[in-house]
């Protein structure tokens, strides 16, 4: 293979078209290409690889993956710089060394070609990694670049988001290793009759999905809602309003659509704050005497009598004396004990009937300290982005709102909509469908929102679950079980919308098993990396 003249243009023109590709409004099918410059790249240091050390491969894709991230998740600036620049600069970090432990075990395996192996393993397990890591981050993950197709990933019901990823590696593998043969000298009839395998492998789980999407059909099921978008300022408003005032002002929205055939009202995450010049906390050690919750009580609930309101809150618990302190605990600065701070959802039913829920997929840096055992100490200083802010206590298991035997809902806290295996186990536990509700307007009207949105589709299409979600702002939408968004509201604009959704109770393939794709890969990973090491020694 001759050496190409510019190395850095490899790196350049990847990097476009992982951006080009991606959500909201890119052609996902780029993505099926995205890697093939930087796996000339890596052919040309392999072959080159008496001249080049190992490493330096990292420093020529890392240009890549800078653009990638940058211009897809740039909006995060418009909450923090400092977040967007972790979040840009690390994560392609991350991508890079990714990318390198790939070309690593090339260089180490008897047989080169086993290596790619490596990249498919070593990738996967990299997002699987983002998934379940303090510094998680999957909203890059490669099965989410075709989240606004949801045609084109019926499929995900069997595999999740992480077939999407298997899908465009092996996909890229392929076309590459077409084009390097005709570098090295095939002829380009030869070269291009190879196209076939690609094009199968693109076109069969295209097919498959297509057909699932023009034929599946929805049992009939269904359950009245109303989302409410209250479109209050989370920079000059939300934390600034009395409880009293949003409360009634989310209420009367609420009953310009609901009536006595509502079943349920969904409000937006964190709508609910504590009033801390007049010290009104919330805690969740005496909720039946809160005044926020008797205002729903005697007030929405008393015009819905039927109905259930979920709604989102920022809460407190005090630990007694004796009890045992969680790791998320904080300490009281003017008293003895501890307490943990919660990004919580409710379920209001008939008195005494109040469920809740805490938010357990965290934002890094903003509702979760990473690695507390070193930076517990910096938590202080933590990005003021919503709600609360600083380490937030956390559920240990995913409990559905339970309605009666036959319905269930799962109550799903804006960050814990980008996690498949997550939200699979509330559907695993009884759920029937999935309750959105998240606060977008930290991102301006940008990309953010609407790629948050997204996500809701690829959840739908792996559970099989209808959605409703309330954005604060954004998009508050419903999403039916093949990943369709319906009746999307406007951003920064007050919105109220009602639609009768199913529930269901079959379970997905991927709901049984989660994310073996992933799993797997890690295991070939280990395994890979043993023998690139074992055979180079030898």
């Amino acid at each position: 293979m001759k050496k190409p003249p510019f190395l850095l243009f490899y790196s350049l023109i990847s990097g476009l078209l992982f951006s080009l590709a991606w959500p909201a409004n890119g052609f996902p099918p780029l993505l099926f290409v995205a890697f093939v410059p930087l796996l000339l790249m890596e052919g040309y240091f392999l072959s080159n690889r008496s001249n080049n050390h190992s490493f330096g491969i990292f420093f020529r894709v890392w240009p890549a993956f800078i653009i990638w991230n940058g211009l897809t998740t740039w909006w995060i600036y418009n909450s923090t710089f400092f977040g967007v620049t972790m979040a840009v600069l690390i994560n392609s970090v991350f991508m890079s060394l990714t990318f390198w432990l790939f070309h690593f075990m090339r260089r180490r395996l008897k047989n080169p070609s086993q290596g790619y192996l490596g990249l498919i393993f070593a990738w996967i397990s990299f997002e699987f990694l983002h998934h379940h890591w303090d510094l998680n981050w999957p909203w890059l993950s490669l099965g989410n670049g075709f989240s606004a197709w949801p045609s084109w990933m019926q499929w995900y019901e069997f595999t999740g988001m992480f077939g999407g990823s298997l899908w465009v590696l092996v996909i890229n593998i392929l076309i590459y290793k077409i084009i390097q043969s005709w570098l090295d000298g095939t002829s380009l009839k030869i070269a291009f009759r190879k196209l076939w395998l690609p094009v199968a492998v693109m076109a069969l789980p295209l097919a498959v999905s297509l057909l699932m999407y023009y034929t599946y059909r929805e049992k009939t099921a269904p359950v009245d809602v109303v989302v409410v978008q209250p479109n209050i300022d989370p920079y000059e408003e939300q934390y600034e309003l009395p409880a009293d005032l949003v409360i009634e002002h989310a209420t009367k929205l609420a009953l310009t659509k609901a009536d006595s055939l509502t079943d349920f009202v969904v409000f937006p995450e964190s709508m609910v704050q504590p009033n801390w010049s007049s010290g009104l906390m919330i805690w969740e050690n005496d909720l039946d005497n809160h005044p926020t919750i008797n205002m729903f009580r005697n007030g929405l609930l008393k015009e819905l009598p039927l109905a259930g309101i979920v709604v989102g809150y920022s809460t407190y618990r005090s630990y007694e004396p004796g009890e045992a302190i969680p790791p998320t605990a904080r300490k009281f600065k003017n008293r003895d004990g501890y307490y943990d701070a919660f990004n919580t959802a409710f379920l209001f039913r008939n008195y005494p009937d109040l469920q809740r829920t805490h938010k357990s997929k965290l934002t890094p840096g903003v509702e979760l300290m990473p690695f507390p055992w070193l930076l517990k100490p910096l938590g202080d200083f933590a990005i003021d982005l919503g709600g609360t802010v600083g380490q937030l206590g956390t559920d240990p298991e995913r409990i559905p709102f339970t309605i009666n035997d036959t319905l269930k809902i799962s109550p799903v806290i804006c960050y814990e909509s980008v996690y498949g295996e997550f939200v699979a186990g509330f559907v695993r536990n009884g759920s029937n469908m999935i309750f959105v509700i998240t606060n977008d307007g930290w991102w301006g009207n940008t990309a953010g929102h609407r790629q948050h949105a997204l996500f809701s589709s690829v959840r739908a299409i792996e559970t099989r679950r209808s959605v409703a979600r309330s954005a604060n702002t954004g998009i508050s939408c419903f999403v039916n079980q093949r990943g369709d968004i319906m009746q999307p509201t406007p951003y920064w604009e007050t919105a109220v919308i009602r639609q009768e959704i199913n529930a269901n109770d079959k379970i997905t393939f991927y709901v049984r098993y989660g994310d073996y794709i992933a799993r797997g890969s890690v295991l070939g990973l280990v395994l890979l990396l043993l023998v690139a090491v074992t055979q180079r020694r030898r």
